[in-house]
């Protein structure tokens, strides 16, 4: 009888990278990013989109993201490496899948630093209005200057190396947690009951539809991003197969708590006047501007409005910060599999990936001009995010079966069954995003494949192209926004024909016909790219690549 030849595990190393964040500096730099101007903001739309019920979307949305937080745990302990979103899947898939997924990583991430400025405007606005048009919404050529020199701080501070941007986010993260429990506590003394079913439309005035649409449109999914962001430093995390799970999952739970505390204490704290026709038709301008500083004004709490407009700049600074570290981290390991050229590898004598940290900087700006305001930018990033981490539940189940002998730090009960309900989650989200920001998304990837093409077609080290691993790919992302588009979603919500181009055809077998297809088709995916995974050796062989030196590390 014919024995399997024994392939030894490897792990794959990151070089020029210096392991100097410890489990505190590793958990606030995913609390860090969880908390920025997801809370200054997503309680307002949440309100609007879902009437009283946005609490449930919360609900959904925190199960939905501990199930996706629950395999970066696993995986990204296996191998912690710099930039894991955009390299688990070249492991378990090869080079074609693994060009998207790092490509989707690398797209969400560049463009949340930019994000964050825009809610540093809005709310500075209230101090300095020339940064802002309240009637448009948008920044002004003043607020896009700020924005640009802002961006240029966030920089700079990346530039003096790791273990001082770790400090510099505990500290703002502190900070960032104090200000929401003061609010929770403070708003729960002018609570008001009967809020949650005012304005004649009861509880969820747009039904089952608008709690689930209020996850991707409303900010709610956009406000949980970020769990990652350990995961993205892995490979400058101390101890990282222990301190990676407990920072990610700690984190999590965190943020997830203070989010749904702050959406029941801003519909209840509301001024009964301000509900009379719906929490969907909110018009006080204060609070448009600056949803809980205009409340903190309107229920007599006028010191605590001047603190939340504080904390409007120090909370989305420290997101902006900490995404523009793992944006260049995303970079570097996009480079290490060879998709983005080498000198993204390059690191300076801090172990900073310098090449990579000024294009993201660069690049940040680009994303600006297209996109005016932190609304219209919140629907890209939750899409492309969800695409990102939808890599995650296939990568787990694929090493399960390539390298079950591979020692796992922490092991995930049940992986066979959360990994893919973790798959199906990730594009109903997606769904749930609209075809209006789906289309533009999918342009987005066709440009990017176009550009890492080109780039690789002048390396003459560029991996070898794994078709098969990855044949199930085209046929995922073509049909999901064939689904989208025949579906029922718009990025304001619900969608009529008249919206979005959304055409509402796939409601056919029940009321929840659209997500039974989706859940589906999910299932068909995963599946397929189980059964079409990298044969271990050439899994093994993928990852044993990535430990030794590239040839440009070090500059």
């Amino acid at each position: 009888m014919a024995t399997e030849q024994v392939v030894t595990p490897t792990r794959p190393a990151d070089v020029g990278l210096k392991r100097e964040v410890g489990l505190i500096g590793a958990t606030w730099s995913s609390v860090g990013s969880l908390i920025g101007s997801g809370w200054l903001f997503g309680s307002l739309f949440a309100a609007q989109a879902a009437g009283g019920a946005a609490v449930i979307s919360w609900g959904i949305a925190t199960v939905a993201v501990i199930l996706l937080a629950l395999c970066y745990s696993e995986i990204g302990a296996m191998y912690p490496v710099a930039g894991g979103t955009g390299r688990f899947p070249h492991f378990a898939f090869g080079s074609v899948a693994g060009i998207s997924f790092g490509f989707f990583s690398w797209l969400q991430a560049v463009v949340v630093a930019p994000v964050e400025c825009y809610a540093v405007l809005q709310y500075g606005s209230h101090f300095w209005p020339a940064v802002y048009n309240a009637k448009t919404s948008n920044i002004t050529g003043t607020g896009f200057a700020v924005t640009i020199a802002l961006m240029a701080v966030f920089t700079l501070i990346n530039f003096l190396a790791i273990k001082w941007v770790a400090h510099t986010n505990s500290g703002l993260t502190w900070w960032k947690i104090a200000i929401p429990v003061l609010i929770i506590v403070l708003l729960f003394t002018k609570f008001h009951g009967s809020n949650f079913s005012a304005g004649g439309g009861g509880f969820a005035p747009s039904g089952a539809r608008g709690v689930l649409s209020a996850i991707s449109t409303a900010g709610v999914m956009f406000a949980l991003l970020g769990f990652e962001q350990a995961d993205q430093l892995a490979g400058e995390i101390k101890n990282p197969q222990k301190n990676l799970p407990r920072a990610i999952i700690g984190a999590l739970l965190i943020a997830a708590a203070i989010y749904v505390l702050l959406q029941i204490v801003f519909i209840g704290a509301l001024p009964p006047s301000q509900v009379a026709h719906g929490l969907a038709n909110i018009n006080d301008a204060a609070i448009i501007a600056g949803p809980f500083a205009g409340l903190a004004g309107l229920v007599g709490l006028g010191w605590l409005a001047l603190i939340v407009r504080i904390d409007a700049f120090i909370s989305p600074f420290g997101t902006g910060l900490i995404y523009l570290t793992s944006t260049s981290r995303v970079s570097y390991g996009v480079a290490r599999n060879r998709y983005f050229p080498s000198i993204f590898t390059r690191t300076d004598r801090r172990g900073v990936p310098w090449f990579a940290l000024l294009t993201s900087f660069l690049l940040g700006i680009v994303f600006l001009l297209p996109f005016p305001s932190w609304h219209s930018l919140v629907k890209l990033i939750v899409s492309a995010s969800v695409l990102m981490y939808a890599g995650a539940p296939l990568a787990l189940g694929a090493f399960r079966r390539q390298v079950p002998d591979t020692p796992r730090p922490y092991r995930l009960g049940g992986a066979v069954v959360i990994a893919p309900v973790a798959f199906i989650i990730a594009n109903l989200i997606i769904y749930w995003s609209g075809w209006d920001t789906l289309w533009r998304l999918g342009i987005c990837i066709v440009i990017g494949y176009v550009l890492i093409g080109i780039g690789m077609a002048f390396d003459k080290k560029r991996p070898v192209l794994n078709w098969k691993a990855a044949s199930w790919l085209p046929v995922y992302l073509v049909v999901m926004g064939l689904i989208s588009w025949q579906g029922a979603y718009c990025s304001a919500g619900p969608a009529s024909s008249t919206k979005c181009g959304a055409q509402n055809h796939i409601t056919f077998l029940s009321p929840w016909g659209d997500l039974i297809i989706v859940a589906v088709f999910s299932l068909i995916i995963y599946y397929w790219a189980m059964a079409t995974r990298l044969p271990r050796e050439e899994m093994l062989k993928a990852v044993g690549q990535q430990s030794a030196e590239p040839e440009a590390a070090a500059g």
